[in-house]
């Protein structure tokens, strides 16, 4: 017999609810692409009206650049946080190299050159790429200007490494849709040779590091089972 007794419905705060729209809307745009992210579609993925939508965001515009904030911030924090309290800077960037080369990285990539292209005739989202621009300039010279602080990097203007650097990665990046099999490593290396080349590094000092949180290589034998058998006692004579 089924129970009279009905499940009393959580309404959720203000707050929680916009945060669940703009999480979706982020994750539509980076799955899809921001041209996707609509009202009613936002709707359907959390079976809900679309009024409810239009109720935190009464224009689909700014639904799409809050949409496009979040998914570009939660990549910046990703690749390059800004607490940094386990590795040195070039620990640190050595990462950001790591992260940001190979299919994992792509559909932020998208997500980028989708941004910029509807930027053109959308102005509310205009503001929000030129944020998370600066934003990204302003994270990647707050580490080279920590590297050269700790004297692990040399560069007269931190800033305008920074923004070379991010330059060639946005320009690698402006291929994600494209075969890069065959690519050399000259070319998929561009933006670490460039970090190296305007930060005074040898070649191969952010390749081959020790990532921040990796464990350090073993130099010697730290457990009993590592270490040679002992030499059994002489016979006496």
């Amino acid at each position: 017999m089924p129970s009279s007794v009905q499940r009393k419905r959580i309404r959720k705060t203000p707050e929680a609810r916009r945060a669940e729209i703009v999480e979706t809307a982020a994750r539509v745009a980076l799955t899809e692409g921001l041209e996707c992210v609509t009202l009613r579609r936002i709707a359907d993925e959390l079976a809900v009206r679309p009024g409810l939508i239009s109720h935190y965001f009464p224009s689909a515009e700014d639904l799409v650049a809050e949409a496009f904030s979040v998914a570009a911030t939660g990549e910046l924090d990703a690749l390059l946080p800004a607490d940094r309290p386990d590795g040195t800077p070039t620990q640190y960037l050595a990462r950001y190299f790591a992260l940001s080369a190979g299919e994992a990285y792509d559909d932020i990539s998208r997500l980028w050159i989708n941004a910029r292209h509807l930027s053109r005739y959308r102005p509310v989202l205009r503001d929000r790429v030129a944020e998370q621009e600066l934003a990204s300039d302003d994270r990647l010279e707050d580490l080279i200007r920590e590297g050269v602080e700790r004297g692990e990097f040399r560069t007269d203007d931190p800033r305008a490494a920074a923004i070379q650097i991010l330059v060639v990665l946005d320009g690698l990046g402006a291929h994600a849709n494209t075969d890069r099999t065959n690519r050399p490593e000259a070319v998929t290396r561009m933006a670490v040779t460039t970090a190296e080349r305007e930060l005074g590094l040898p070649y191969g000092a952010l390749t081959d590091v020790r990532l921040p949180g990796e464990p350090a290589e073993r130099t010697g034998p730290t457990e009993l089972t590592d270490q040679a058998d002992p030499e059994p006692p002489a016979e006496p004579r």
